[in-house]
């Protein structure tokens, strides 16, 4: 092959953060005489927000942004050992890589397929800009098992909405029947860069943020070696792996999770979701029986493609007003609740701890998840999704569009579920698993010398009680922000004329008709207290 044919390739990683399995890599050093690995830090992620309500960007939590780093970290140093390393730039990242491909007179862009709005719009530019500079551009789908723009074509123009009929649309990935490429591939050198500066990974410090910032102190280390080590231990165990059943995991687990705790490395793409899957193949293949999904582990990884799926072919997908597929309902604006949930002061020691976790952590089990996100939306609290979610979207180091979203239409019956009368008590649900209040007495330590008996209601225990385990109620402990059993009442009544009106009007539901809905049920909620008084009276 002559010198002339050999080219200068760009490989623009942003998930797909490994080396494993990662089909754009692959193409890039495909007769490449130069490869230049580039990533570039977003300020719409990663810019420090001073006015956010913790530590970290307007995007992301603290928590994210190092295991972001560290993840980039893991990158480099796999790279240097194949003779090249990872560039790392800072700006607008169409921007910035538009620049690269002039500057180093790049043949040939690879990157992998997102699906995400915001990606989306930043892949046309520089897929325009490149189609104009004559630069070759592969990107592949590798962080997904499907294509979903496949599947919603296989389904007739439309996502399908159940994770039943998801199945039978989607079958049996393409790729599966033939090995994937997991060794690392040969890379050529990095070309010259010019004389433009410094390309190491950032320090969280760099980026303009406190390093001994509370908030940042998760148990979980980002990067791909990091991930495969965790994959390794949780398949070693083929029994565990066959026997997998998604709902019946512990939520207060936390010295050991009763999960994979893979989700955030599936996120970033450290771990390809794809070899996770032929993984969890090979183990099913050896035992004598295994569970099936939904609730097995391949399941899950379907459950993550589901989400995908109706994300990608909704329009407005992340909110209610213009989503064809979100039931309209006047939630409540009341950032007071809305705060106390954030910040773990709505006091019910269970959700309060979730909560702490989450901060502490950016992680928690999916039934903890479960819980909290019904109290703040159809529960108890009665306030929009779209409130929880962002705060879901900051805090979690597993953050990721469609599923963060995906499961706060679940969770607040506003899409996929619609069983509203089903509700996750903040009171008993955690009592099943945990009647000691273990993992209560671990994240809100102000509680750890409260009597079993008390732990999950304190504002039931004696003043005597109270004052023994050195926690007064209302003092050292904020009281329930709202009564469990009327307020999930209230919640119920509101969604069912909420329900009635989507039915009436077909789903087309103007702001104007949630506006007179909220008033109708204000003056429900009045009249009804009222009327409490009243009977208190003649009682008393």
């Amino acid at each position: 092959m002559s010198m002339a044919s050999l080219s200068s390739s760009l490989m623009w990683f942003r998930k797909g953060l490994r080396i494993h399995d990662n089909p754009a890599l692959e193409h890039a050093a495909k007769d490449s005489k130069f490869l230049y690995p580039v990533f570039v830090i977003d300020p719409h992620y990663m810019e420090s927000d001073p006015t956010a309500f913790s530590p970290g960007s307007s995007r992301a939590g603290l928590n994210r942004i190092r295991f972001l780093l560290e993840s980039l970290r893991d990158l480099d140093s796999s790279l240097q050992k194949l003779g090249s390393r990872l560039l790392v730039l800072k700006g607008e990242p169409s921007e910035v890589v538009i620049r690269c491909l002039k500057e180093w007179r790049i043949n040939k862009l690879c990157f992998e397929y997102d699906t995400e709005p915001y990606y989306q719009a930043l892949d046309d530019k520089v897929k325009n800009y490149a189609a104009v500079a004559g630069i070759e551009v592969f990107s592949p789908v590798s962080h997904t098992l499907f294509n979903p723009a496949d599947i919603i074509k296989k389904n007739g123009g439309r996502p399908p909405l159940s994770y039943q009929s998801f199945l039978k649309v989607a079958g049996e990935p393409s790729w599966n029947s033939s090995p994937l490429s997991i060794s690392p591939p040969c890379l050529p050198p990095v070309g010259n860069v010019g004389n433009s500066g410094n390309f190491e990974v950032p320090s969280i410090g760099d980026l303009g943020y406190d390093e001994t910032e509370e908030g940042g102190t998760t148990p979980f280390r980002g990067g791909e070696s990091e991930a495969l080590k965790r994959l390794r231990e949780s398949i070693a165990n083929k029994e565990w792996v066959a026997n997998f059943e998604k709902p019946k995991g512990d939520p207060s687990a936390f010295l050991k999770p009763a999960t994979t705790v893979l989700s955030p490395y599936l996120k970033f793409g450290c771990l390809s979701s794809r070899y996770f899957y032929q993984c969890i193949q090979e183990v099913q293949r050896n035992v004598k029986r295994h569970t099936s999904p939904p609730v097995s582990l391949l399941g899950q990884l379907l459950w993550r493609e589901f989400f995908y799926t109706a994300a990608f072919g909704t329009p407005n997908f992340d909110q209610m007003n213009g989503n064809r597929i979100c039931k309209q309902i006047p939630w409540n604006d009341d950032d007071h609740l809305l705060a106390a949930w954030r910040d773990a002061r709505t006091g019910f020691p269970w959700i309060d701890a979730i909560m702490i976790q989450l901060q502490k952590w950016g992680w928690m089990h999916h039934l903890a998840r479960h819980c909290v996100a019904c109290f703040l939306t159809r529960g108890d609290l009665f306030v929009h999704w779209e409130k929880g979610r962002h705060v879901f979207e900051r805090l979690l180091i597993d953050s990721d569009w469609a599923i963060n979203n995906g499961n706060w239409l679940w969770l607040s019956c506003s899409s996929f579920f619609y069983q509203y009368n089903r509700i996750y008590s903040p009171i008993s649900f955690g009592k099943k698993y945990d009647p000691n209040g273990n993992f209560i007495r671990h994240f809100l330590p102000v509680l750890k010398d409260m009597p079993k008996e008390y732990i999950y209601e304190p504002w039931s225990a004696p003043l005597s009680i109270q004052r023994k385990a050195k926690c007064i109620i209302g003092v050292d402990y904020p009281k329930p922000v709202v009564s469990h059993d009327s307020a999930s009442k209230e919640c119920r009544r509101r969604l069912a004329e909420a329900y009635e009106l989507n039915k009436k009007l077909k789903g087309v539901v103007s702001t104007e008709d949630l506006k007179t809905l909220k008033r109708k049920l204000e003056e429900g909620k009045n009249q009804e207290s009222k009327s409490k008084k009243l009977k208190q009276k003649l009682i008393g």
